[in-house]
């Protein structure tokens, strides 16, 4: 049975993990339930093939039933491995929304993979990666992924997992942009993120898996250069502090920062905003990917129209009903060219005609609700599409099992940068990579592992020999003569007050259900989602799908607006322990007559979780509109009207954080 955590448990006593993973999402919920087993360092040739399922019998073949197993622990099968330590970890989640709330339900694709039996090759998935990635993918993080893939789909099934079957029981595939061969399983039509989180949160919640849910976590606890847990809010508005000695971040990805996406309202870039303030290296964060056939609707998050229409044979017009583009290129591409022909016609959305596909309700039952409750038929009117943020590619630097540049911290998942999407993701990619990079992150793990090596993306920053190089953002606006983009002065350096040491018990979040007064001077909700709607729209017209110096210029400017408005005022509270890194909560100080006539709790402090949700945006944006005003070249997901190729000089990862030790 898991444990979840009342407000009033946490703030009475300390709690500490040993692996605390923060979000909800399919990589931070199958590593948590890797590590809960404890048995994740099982290797080839062993009872446990990579920990979870897929085991090897003795001819070396792989055993895809994708059963159920009998020695499954907490309803995934794989035995302990031998290496495993006999004592149960004692694992957290951390997330701050629901267990279920999270971008992958929103996925809606599918997973991409080669499974033993396939006419299709592993080999030919890597070359479509590759080719996607457009010359930035990491070789080795790529060959991971495909050749672990697998495995991972088999693991997911034995987690409960349902894929769509034919009638005699074998998986349906559906093809993609990008894809050279229909090899994308999915679920429910394309309803696979829903399965996928229904079947992970249904067996965490059957685990002895610690669940914290409505708890936001916004600074890592970082110590002699060590992580040693997280800062977070309570769903009380408490402030706590969970310590573990392994922090895994899962925290997805950053798709609020535009105004037009298909990301959930949570998709603050959390993760990469908290990595950015501790001064963990964070890369490739300019190759944000836009889907390119989001519903042109009022609804948002942009209900998606899935490429697997388009693998069905569905066409894209244009204002004049002509057909404009190979509508299975990779999704950069199309982007692109639905972006530049919106500009040229004068139009904010095309069509994507599907009035040619069969069986359309049958296939895409969930397509087809959704657009019945738009007043739209699919089998006779063209439908409304536009461009929508979608993902992004780069996040935390990571070796091949999630090590991050700071001891004790991994990240798996969106929030990471593997080096398997290089400058583009391929369809249907993100899910796997969720799958592999969790249970390789869980191994390593429980293998005792805390520091990264010289592996995957991380390893031209470590100085080791790598095909794509890694260099620090002022190193690279040195190396070519690049004056930095006026007005992009880091907002961390506008929002970092020292903690002393002292309890926390008095600082408290100001939020609708506290029923607490607004405290004199302190803006409103409202006044902080005005703000992050011009943000999001500057954002989308200065730094999305066409980029420019002038727009970055401008989206720059507007960042560096948004950041002096909000409420920056330094703390100087003898409350919280001191931290060696600038702990950068946007709190305002309370005057003790105002702090005790508006709440019943006397001298508080509020944090405005929206507040703090806005300055992660900003930190997260600046570092992105910045690598993309240097990066002065169209490449993959990252487009500059000034630059229409690719330069040479830029196959390299733009890093923001501290050097490499």
């Amino acid at each position: 049975m898991n444990i979840e955590l009342s407000a009033a448990s946490m703030s009475s006593q300390p709690v500490s993990f040993d692996v605390l993973v923060i979000g909800s999402g399919v990589a931070g919920l199958f590593a948590a339930l890797s590590l809960s087993m404890n048995g994740v360092t099982g290797t080839r040739g062993t009872t446990s093939e990579r920990g979870i399922t897929g085991t090897r019998d003795t001819t070396g073949k792989r055993n895809t039933t994708g059963t159920r197993g009998t020695t499954s622990k907490r309803g995934m099968t794989g035995t302990r491995s031998t290496t495993g330590t006999d004592k149960d970890m004692r694992v957290g989640i951390i997330t701050k929304g629901e267990l279920s709330q999270s971008a992958t339900r929103w996925a809606q694709g599918g997973i991409a993979a080669v499974l033993p039996g396939d006419e299709d090759s592993i080999d030919q998935h890597m070359s479509d990666t590759l080719k996607a990635g457009d010359g930035l993918c990491d070789l080795d993080a790529v060959r991971v992924l495909v050749d672990e893939g697998p495995d991972a789909i088999i693991a997911l099934v034995a987690a409960g997992m349902s894929f769509d079957r034919d009638a005699a029981g074998n998986y349906l595939r559906a093809r993609e942009g990008g894809h050279s061969a229909a090899r994308v399983l999915h679920a429910g039509g394309v309803a696979t993120g829903a399965e996928v989180e229904r079947a992970l949160v249904e067996s965490v919640r059957a685990s002895d898996i610690t669940i914290m849910e409505r708890w936001f976590s916004f600074d890592l606890i970082v110590e002699m250069g060590i992580c040693k847990g997280v800062r977070c809010i309570d769903p009380s508005g408490n402030l706590q502090e969970i310590r573990a000695e392994v922090v895994l971040l899962a925290t997805g990805g950053a798709g609020q920062l535009y105004s037009v996406t298909t990301n959930p309202p949570e998709a603050t870039g959390d993760g990469v905003a908290m990595a950015l303030r501790a001064g963990v290296p964070v890369a490739d964060l300019e190759f944000f990917q836009f889907h390119p056939t989001a519903l042109y609707h009022a609804v948002m998050p942009r209900p998606l129209l899935s490429e697997a229409l388009r693998g069905h044979g569905a066409i894209l017009r244009d204002r004049d009903g002509n057909r404009f583009v190979d509508e299975l290129a990779s999704r950069d591409r199309v982007s692109r060219a639905i972006a530049l022909k919106m500009a040229e016609q004068g139009m904010p959305h095309l069509w994507l005609d599907a009035t040619g596909l069969t069986g359309f309700d049958e296939r895409f039952p969930t397509i087809s609700a959704m657009l019945e409750s738009c007043n739209l038929d699919p089998t006779k009117d063209w439908l409304p599409v536009a461009p929508a943020a979608h993902y992004v590619s780069g996040g935390v630097l990571t070796d091949l099992d999630g090590a991050t540049g700071c001891e004790g911290l991994f990240a798996a998942g969106e929030v990471a940068c593997t080096g398997v999407h290089g400058a583009n993701r391929l369809a249907s990619n993100s899910l796997l990579e969720g799958l592999v990079y969790g249970i390789r992150a869980a191994r390593a793990i429980v293998s005792g592992k805390r520091k990264a090596d010289a592996t995957g993306a991380i390893a031209a920053w470590l100085g080791a020999q790598s095909r794509v190089a890694c260099m620090g953002v002022e190193e690279f606006e040195e190396h070519y003569g690049i004056t930095p983009i006026e007005h992009a002065s880091s907002p961390i350096e506008h929002a970092s007050p020292q903690y002393e040491s002292g309890s926390m018990e008095h600082l408290s979040l100001q939020h609708e259900s506290a029923l607490i007064p607004e405290p004199i001077g302190y803006p409103s909700d409202s006044k902080i989602r005005k703000m992050r709607e011009h943000f999001q729209e500057e954002m989308m017209q200065g730094g999305g799908v066409i980029r420019s110096a002038g727009g970055l210029s401008g989206a720059a400017r507007m960042i560096q607006d948004t950041v002096s408005s909000m409420p920056m005022s330094p703390v100087p509270v003898s409350s919280m322990p001191m931290s060696p890194v600038p702990v950068s909560v946007p709190v305002k100080l309370i005057g003790d007559q105002a702090s005790k006539s508006s709440s019943p709790g006397g001298n508080q402090i509020y944090i405005n979780r929206d507040t703090i949700e806005l300055l992660n945006m900003c930190v997260v944006a600046d570092a992105l509109v910045r690598s993309a005003y240097d990066r002065r070249e169209t490449r993959g997901a990252h487009a500059r009207i000034e630059y229409p190729d690719a330069s040479e000089h830029c196959l390299v990862r733009i890093v923001h954080g501290n050097p490499a030790v």
